[in-house]
């Protein structure tokens, strides 16, 4: 006989069955059969997957900076932090299988903070994404976010989710109770019945974990329910300053969403994913092709004598025509058979979602119309990169 769906997810997570196909937990239906079938709604979230590096210091600007996905936004160069990729070996997140987190280092404090101030970790979701929690339906679906949290400084923190599409917010706040203690920490979201999303890939919902918040985002009341203005006064009422001290540090691992209402004993297990599957999914959004002895990074053919033009795939479809970066226009070298040249100058041309057109030049020695490769120089620390990110 073949087992159903349902069966199958309940062979899966070792949930009881109960009448109408569902578990004695919950639904897997009514949360729509999002666990465990498909794959993790947040991508690396166990912080396994660093591409672009597994320790930045001085970083005082917003970005994308070490591990991958988890975005840094900071308003004001009051607060300057080491990001890195820490390697976990003791503590709950660790018993319960994880073995990075994402941590922040307080380097530099701010103990006055300005009204504008914001510093926060953000992850952001395709609007494509984000279809199944039914938003702007009569079938909406509540979302869970659960992490797995440790700071130096104790208190109130708030995550906030805001609608891109819309420019609105819901946030929660969360307590830490222990100085640099994980905990683990589970919070269910109304998802509203108005203002539809987006289905394309833009951005969707934006989830915020706020740091340090000034007046303009948390000097009104907290938007528990859905609310106009994405980011306002009311976005992080309550938020403790996070780093108001040099020996502060903030870490989280085991990010993940969900797609119905959830509590700490009712949560589904985190899907951990491969390293190779993990990798895959992140880099629809970042790459990094780091020089490798006898790699090329793209082969092509010698347009003329001082020219060579070679196709750069990516690893990935991406999810859209990314910004390309090198570490330097004269870090490469053009190979043809035994003969290597030294480059003056490197540039991208007509990027697409899957492929760009790298062009070449070197002072002299070509050989129109024959084949080559593009290779490092030799000197070491050698990428190309593209960035797709939200």
């Amino acid at each position: 006989m073949a087992l159903s769906k349902i069966d199958v997810a309940n062979m899966l997570t070792g949930a009881t069955p109960v009448a109408n196909g569902g578990t004695a937990a919950t639904t897997l239906a009514a949360a729509g059969l999002q666990r465990p079938l498909s794959k993790p709604i947040i991508v690396n979230g166990d912080m396994a997957v660093a591409q672009r590096s597994t320790s930045v210091s001085s970083i005082s600007a917003a970005g994308y900076h070490g591990v991958d996905r988890v975005r840094y936004s900071n308003s004001s160069s009051a607060v300057v932090v080491t990001i890195s990729q820490e390697t976990l070996s003791s503590g709950n997140a660790f018993l319960n299988g994880f073995h990075n987190a994402l941590k922040l280092d307080c380097t530099t404090a701010d103990t006055s903070i300005a009204s504008g101030h914001l510093t926060a970790m953000q992850y952001k979701l395709e609007a494509q994404d984000c279809t199944v929690f039914r938003k702007g339906t009569a079938n909406a679906k509540k979302m869970t976010v659960a992490f797995w949290f440790k700071a130096t400084k104790t208190g109130t923190y708030i995550l906030q989710i805001g609608d891109s599409d819309n420019n609105r917010k819901i946030s929660k706040s969360y307590t830490v109770s222990t100085t640099n203690t994980w905990e683990h920490k589970v919070l269910a979201f109304d998802i509203e019945t108005s203002n539809a999303m987006n289905d394309d890939n833009g951005a969707g919902f934006v989830l915020t974990w706020w740091l340090v918040a000034g007046s303009d985002y948390s000097g009104g009341t907290l938007a528990t329910s859905w609310e106009a203005t994405e980011f306002d006064s009311n976005s992080a009422a309550g938020q403790v300053n996070a780093f108001d001290s040099t020996s502060n540090n903030v870490h989280i691992t085991g990010i993940q969403a969900e797609v119905g209402e959830f509590s700490s004993t009712t949560l589904p297990p985190f899907q951990f994913e491969d390293f190779g599957d993990n990798l895959e999914r992140c880099q629809r959004y970042y790459f990094r092709n780091n020089a490798v002895d006898n790699i090329p990074f793209a082969a092509g053919v010698c347009n003329g004598t001082t020219n060579a033009r070679a196709v750069l795939y990516y690893p990935q479809t991406m999810r859209a025509a990314p910004t390309l970066d090198k570490s330097g226009s004269g870090d490469f070298k053009v190979q043809i058979g035994s003969s290597v040249h030294d480059t003056t100058n490197t540039a991208f041309y007509y990027p697409n979602n899957d492929q760009a057109l790298l062009y070449v030049d070197v002072s002299s020695g070509l050989t129109d119309g024959k084949g080559c490769l593009v290779i490092d120089d030799g000197g070491g620390s050698r990428y190309l990169e593209g960035s797709a990110e939200l």
